[in-house]
């Protein structure tokens, strides 16, 4: 039997310089935790599988919405393994995150990375709708297979709307059932850990970054809006990591010094 799960989140300002979370609501294997933020502004909730999922035919989602003038980090505290079903009808499962960020609130997203299992088929749809004043970290991370085996068929989606208007739309797609190429040397070059981080702040619309490479497996583009995007590929999750690290560092820091934002 497939699963249909639903958790929501609303993140709003105490009026102390704090973040209450009035909505809190977990649902089949998708438990939100509230957990401790080094940041004093910030709440922080962490994702916690309670059960395996998802399996072919699944349908989870994640909504949450962070209003004006709050500030909110969201974790997960491990990977997501989409793993093989029984389903019949041979249906993929689907993982789709809806986020909402209002007038000078911050959202930093950033989940464990997502693991393609051989035989495994799920659609990640990722939508985010930003005010104009709202100010996001996103960071997505694929593993195409675990140790030593094929990956399944993977298709993710990520589309970013500010102030109304797209500021990015995003579809990959690997493993069976994808274009030809998505594995050759023009897209992955063998590599089997690809990642996207998204970082959108009003003050890139003063100080826009140029587009540059980021070593020798890694790029940053800016986009046409207050924002840039980091792409990279890495052989394992863990170098992944590390490049999207440095590149958050780095961004962040720049910010922090050039216009006293984080």
């Amino acid at each position: 039997m497939s699963v249909r799960a639903t958790a929501r989140l609303r993140a709003e300002p105490d009026g102390r310089d704090g973040t209450v979370l009035p909505v809190l609501e977990s649902d089949g294997p998708l438990a939100l935790r509230r957990t401790r933020s080094p940041l004093t502004a910030y709440a922080r909730v962490t994702v916690v599988g309670a059960m395996s999922a998802p399996l072919n035919g699944d349908r989870l989602a994640i909504e949450a919405d962070i209003v004006d003038g709050a500030r909110l980090t969201v974790e997960s505290a491990a990977a997501t393994v989409a793993l093989p079903g029984a389903r019949a009808d041979g249906e993929p499962s689907t993982y789709t995150v809806d986020l909402t960020v209002g007038e000078g609130a911050v959202l930093h997203w950033l989940p464990e990375q997502l693991v393609s299992a051989h035989g495994s088929d799920l659609h990640q749809t990722t939508r985010v709708r930003l005010a104009a004043t709202a100010r996001l970290l996103l960071r997505e991370e694929q593993i195409l297979g675990r140790h030593g085996e094929p990956t399944g068929a993977l298709t993710t989606r990520l589309t970013v709307h500010r102030a109304g208007r797209p500021l990015l739309d995003q579809q990959l797609a690997y493993g069976p059932g994808a274009p030809d190429g998505w594995d050759g040397p023009a897209v992955l070059g063998g590599h089997r850990a690809v990642g996207q981080l998204l970082l959108a702040d009003p003050a890139f619309e003063d100080a826009p970054l140029p587009a540059r490479l980021l070593g020798p497996t890694a790029a940053l583009t800016p986009l046409a809006g207050p924002a840039v995007l980091v792409t990279a590929v890495a052989a394992d999750a863990r170098l992944l990591r590390g490049i999207l690290d440095d590149a958050t560092h780095e961004l962040l820091d720049g910010l922090k010094a050039d216009h006293g934002t984080g």
